[in-house]
């Protein structure tokens, strides 16, 4: 077995060091919350916030959970936007990706920079919220939540400037076969582009699943509401009705003040990070295995 020098040595030892650091300080955050999510409202409004729990209850995932179909039906609604936007958006992104890094498409570069331009400048808000309402119609539709976001710039450069790394031999070999453009695009580009496709698939499925701003906006129907506004809906409502007992005096006719505020809040986020904790380690495999690939091809 050959020798391993002592630079490699001292290198590999700082390295797994300061990894460990770095995995620690992330680890960290995500156990505090837990724990702050099974203590008691009174033990954190004595003690803050620790990371093991020195009174242990479920009562703020109660109060969460006190209405489980609506729960579930807000995850549902959240998973199928999910799912629906980011297989529409990667797939449409990386097509729009092909067409404009095509150096014999003659109108590439003025694509480009139209789809460019757009980061720079918008109406604003109020004629875009009457656009969406007024002209196209997708109050409380589904829609809504999916078609705003469901071009972004930013990854149609990433994937037009990996694209460009591809050697055109590929796709002039299968043109010369008599491939169509569809063909060469689904059987050669995409397969190619594994490592950015799972970079940004991920990314924009996160997009989806954390949004909850188009909601807020556009959805007033209850049954279509998906699962970060309605947490979001809860913990308001409950700094809200905390406040309303404090100004009453905590009379016995409204007296909220046992009702968890800060450890809801931590139960809630583990609500929303949940499957997407539970899923994470199967994405990851296939995410560094693609980063891997992509290396590996330079």
């Amino acid at each position: 077995m050959r020798k391993t020098s002592p630079d490699i040595v001292i290198f590999n030892i700082v390295a797994y060091l300061l990894l460990g650091v770095f995995a620690i300080l992330c680890i960290v955050p995500f156990l505090m919350v837990l724990s702050s999510s099974l203590t008691s409202e009174q033990d954190i409004v004595q003690n803050g916030y620790t990371l093991i729990p020195s009174s242990f209850t479920f009562e703020a995932y109660e109060v969460a959970f006190k209405n489980p179909e609506i729960i579930l039906r807000a995850y549902g609604v959240t998973m199928l936007v999910t799912v629906i936007g980011t297989i529409s958006s990667v797939y449409l992104m990386s097509m729009t990706a092909y067409v404009i890094h095509k150096r014999t498409f003659r109108i590439a570069n003025g694509l480009a920079f139209y789809f460019f331009f757009t980061t720079l400048f918008n109406a604003g808000l109020v004629p875009w919220y009457i656009l969406i309402i007024k002209y196209l119609n997708l109050k409380d539709n589904l829609l809504v939540l999916i078609l705003p976001v469901l071009f972004n710039v930013f990854y149609i450069i990433v994937l037009k400037a990996f694209m460009r790394g591809v050697p055109e031999a590929l796709s002039e070999s299968a043109f010369m076969d008599g491939a169509s453009e569809f063909r060469i695009f689904n059987s050669i580009i995409l397969p190619v582009s594994k490592p950015v496709l799972a970079t940004v698939t991920l990314f924009i499925a996160l997009q989806y699943w954390n949004d909850w701003y188009l909601s807020m906006l556009f959805i007033s129907d209850e049954n279509l509401r998906p699962l970060q506004l309605l947490l979001y809906n809860m913990v308001t409502n409950a700094d809200e009705l905390r406040k309303i007992s404090a100004l009453s005096g905590g009379g016995a006719s409204i007296d909220l003040s046992s009702m968890p505020q800060n450890s809801l809040k931590m139960a809630v986020t583990m609500i929303a990070i949940g499957p997407i904790l539970f899923l994470y380690p199967f994405i990851q495999r296939f995410f560094v295995k693609g980063l891997t690939l992509g290396a590996v091809k330079g």
